[in-house]
Order: structure tokens, then sequence, then C-alpha cells
């Protein structure tokens, strides 16, 4: 299954190449989208960051002392901007009552540890944990999303119900434990989900991994 895997990669790479994934101009951003992208498109998530942005307000005092209720309304292109502005809200709290919003304080923290910390915050779960831990801090976790999960299933590497921790495992056993690593695979993963590996109407026939499928 290691050959497969790294075979998945080289040809995903030879493909579409470096994807430069997560943007963003500092650790800070990066965690700030990982919250907002729940439940909904990149571009949209741009537009309420680009938003901040403008008002001067991606900072984390700032945000931490904004009114919940404002904070919504300037993430609104993110949708569910009320539940999103709570979470980040929680977020906030964590990251000043633990680690007094120091990212180098989180990055020298276990990452087992740092990643327990970051599920018992409301409204964290394990992609946006993991997203946190990889992008923003650059720990060896690798992220699974419904595009890893799909991509996987369809090439028999795990089962159609393959619960989070265990395709997270899969790709960890097998794999070099490398931020940079699990970083480009999961966002040529992402890639190849949008562009080809698609809910409905996959176009398998020119998918650059069409023909190690049954390999």
């Amino acid at each position: 299954m290691k050959v497969k895997l790294q075979l998945i990669f080289k040809r995903l790479y030879a493909a579409f190449g470096p994807q430069q994934w997560w943007p963003g101009e500092s650790a800070f951003e990066v965690m700030v989208g990982a919250i907002l992208t729940q439940s909904t498109s990149w571009s949209n998530v741009e537009k309420a960051i680009s938003n901040l942005k403008k008002k001067k307000l991606l900072d984390a005092a700032k945000l931490y002392s904004l009114p919940p209720g404002k904070l919504a309304g300037l993430i609104k292109s993110a949708g569910y901007y009320n539940i999103k502005a709570a979470r980040l809200k929680n977020f906030l709290k964590f990251f000043f009552t633990r680690y007094g919003a120091e990212i180098k304080r989180m990055r020298q923290e276990n990452t087992g540890i740092l990643r327990q910390q970051l599920l018992a915050v409301k409204g964290i779960g394990p992609e946006t944990a993991d997203s946190i831990l990889l992008y923003a801090l650059q720990k060896p976790v690798f992220v699974v999303d419904a595009y890893t999960k799909r991509i996987c299933s369809r090439h028999n590497l795990i089962g159609p119900d393959a619960p989070y921790s265990q395709v997270q495992e899969f790709f960890m056993r097998d794999l070099k434990q490398d931020p940079k690593l699990f970083n480009e695979y999961h966002a040529l993963l992402v890639r190849l989900g949008k562009d080809y590996c698609r809910k409905q109407n996959p176009k398998c026939e020119i998918c650059p991994l069409w023909s190690i499928k049954n390999v």
C-alpha cells in the first residue's frame, strides 16, 4: 500500500505541480481561515478574510475584543456567520488563555496534546483541528476531508464508510512523517477532487490516476 500511495502522489504532482496551499500571509490568518472554511467554499472565505484585512482587524487581540454581532457581520460572506463568529470567539479564548496568543508557544506544544486541546474547543472538529496543526503550525498531521475519503474509496484504499481516524491513520502509517509532504499530498487530493473526482459526473477517463485504479 505504501508503494501505491507514493505512486498516487507522484502522478498528482506531475499532473498539477505544487499547490502552495494553504494561502495566507500568517499562521494566524491560516487558523482563522480553517474555522471560516467549514461548510463553505474557499472563495467565500477569501472575501471574509479580505474584509477583516480592509478593516485592519485580522489580529488576535482585535478580533477577541470585538462584540460577537459585529464580528458576525464582518464575516458574513463565509456563511453561517453567527455560528462561525461564536466558534472564532471560542478559539480566540483558548488561544489567549492557554498560549497567550503566541504562535511560537503553540508550535512548541506536543502535537498529540495540542490536538486534544483544539478538539476540546467548541466548534472545532478533527478536520479543522488538523488543518490548524498542519497548515498553520507545520505539525506532521494528515488532514482528511470529503475529497480524500471519496478518492480513497473509489480507489479501494478504504471502505466507503471509513471514519476520519481510520483514513488519517492509513496515510500517516505508510507515509514519511513530514509536514511538507502531508501538506502537498492533501492539497493535491483536493485539486483532484474538485477537478476530476467529483461527487457527481466524475471525469474518470481523463483522471491522472485512471491508469493505476486497479494497481
